[in-house]
């Protein structure tokens, strides 16, 4: 049994991304004093009385017609379609708004437990500015902060006391990959393609989508989850506080995943900027699948591909072991193949290598190939074991750490890779000081 699915809905800057990074107990959601910060749907896991259950966190709605507003508006009736316990955010301070009221009008149309909570009420008086919500006709109102955690813990009570007692159970196994790339590169189109559904705003526009949305499907049997993310800039040039914020979500996406997708533009090539990008993977030793996205845009002959291809292997010649994807999220074509790739890479992220099986291969290598003189002497490998998986790990005890020399270091990665499944996934190797 899936888990439950909360949906928090109300209109702009009412409180809902602060309420569900309270709920969480993560800042998730960016929180701004800017109305409309939050425009596409946000998934997180929470936990309360030993029980979880999926929260989303949507944008808000309203009659005015702002930019955005009307994929907002399908971005949280699809959400409402999702939900089966709604958290109806209103404001407090303000009182019952118009907007209020139309999302009230949408919601009793919807046959599923509606919680209305009152947001920025904290104590004394202002609880009295409850009562007016009473009007909507949605049940009794809650007062809650949240900002200052008020009332969180009633609302939650209640949420748990909805949720049916089935057992619920997580996608412990699920492949865990986010789409990473500069601004426009087509990352939103192509986590549409890869879900077949409008899952996440997609515009010409360049920064559209600000926050990381984890989204998780199945395809084929096998279970996934997709993490899209905001397009990373280069560090000297994130001005405006929303895009640090964006990536600072982005970082975390990269953090929660498995498998990094790097996405690049083909009909534009590749750009020093798309080299800044992916550091922020191998720093973490992630996993990676290049794709080359709007292949459908290119000019094409029977030889373009591979040029293509031998460009990016010789301006990323650090991700020599990542498989290359060409595809156009647009049209759809060659998306299937994405498939394949990541079930390969995810089964080489967690491969683990019998002891002998390895000092066999790294032995051989030895004998073939003895290590160059170095720092005064020349290193001798004694025993290796893989100690880690995801990424593979592997542990080599050595006469002095001091005598590997780099490119030594590269030729006993390379062995390996030519003996096992290594595709797409870095490979650490550490040293320790033999023990007679």
């Amino acid at each position: 049994m899936s888990k439950t699915v909360v949906a928090i809905i109300g209109s702009p800057n009412v409180g809902k991304s602060t309420i569900f990074n309270r709920i969480l107990g993560d800042r998730r959601a960016i929180v701004d004093n800017e109305a409309g910060i939050t425009r596409d749907r946000l998934y997180g896991t929470a936990t309360w009385r030993g029980k979880s259950f999926t929260l989303i966190d949507t944008g808000g709605i309203e009659l005015a017609n702002r930019p955005f507003q009307e994929q907002i508006r399908m971005q949280a009736n699809i959400a409402i379609e999702e939900a089966d316990i709604i958290l109806f955010v209103t404001d407090g301070q303000v009182g019952v708004t118009s907007d209020d009221q139309m999302v009230s009008r949408m919601l009793h149309k919807v046959k599923k437990p509606v919680l209305l909570l009152v947001n920025k009420i904290d104590e004394g008086l202002q609880a009295s500015n409850a009562a007016e919500f009473y009007k909507l006709g949605l049940g009794e109102p809650i007062p809650v902060s949240g900002s200052h955690g008020v009332g969180i813990g009633d609302v939650l009570d209640r949420v748990i006391d909805l949720l049916n007692d089935e057992e619920q159970t997580e996608q412990e196994d699920a492949i865990t990959f986010c789409l990473i790339g500069r601004p426009n590169v087509g990352k939103s189109s192509l986590t549409n393609a890869i879900l077949s559904e409008e899952r996440v705003i997609v515009s010409d526009i360049s920064g559209t989508t600000r926050d990381s949305i984890d989204t998780p499907f199945t395809k084929d049997g096998v279970d996934y989850i997709v993490i899209d993310t905001a397009g990373l800039k280069k560090k000297g040039k994130i001005y405006e506080a929303i895009d640090k914020y964006s990536a600072i979500r982005a970082l975390k996406a990269i953090e929660r995943s498995e498998i990094v997708l790097l996405v690049l533009d083909g009909a534009v090539g590749i750009t020093e900027q798309d080299k800044h990008v992916v550091q922020y993977a191998t720093d973490l030793h992630k996993a990676i699948i290049i794709v080359v996205n709007k292949w459908d845009l290119v000019d094409k002959d029977t030889n373009t591909m591979s040029s293509f291809e031998k460009t990016i292997r010789k301006e990323y010649k650090f991700l020599d072991y990542a498989p290359i994807i060409f595809l156009s999220a647009l049209t759809k074509r060659r998306v299937n193949t994405l498939y394949d790739a990541l079930k390969l890479v995810h089964e080489a992220y967690h491969t683990r290598i019998k002891t002998s099986l390895l000092n066999d291969v790294i032995q051989e290598a030895q004998v073939m190939n003895q290590a160059p003189d170095f720092n005064g002497g020349r290193l001798k490998i004694y025993f290796a074991t893989q100690v880690l998986t995801a990424p593979p790990t592997i542990a080599l005890s050595v006469n002095d750490p001091e005598f590997m020399h780099f490119s030594y270091q590269r030729y006993l990665e390379n062995r390996l890779r030519d003996t096992f499944n290594f595709e797409g996934t870095p490979i650490k190797i550490t040293l320790k000081k033999h023990r007679k």
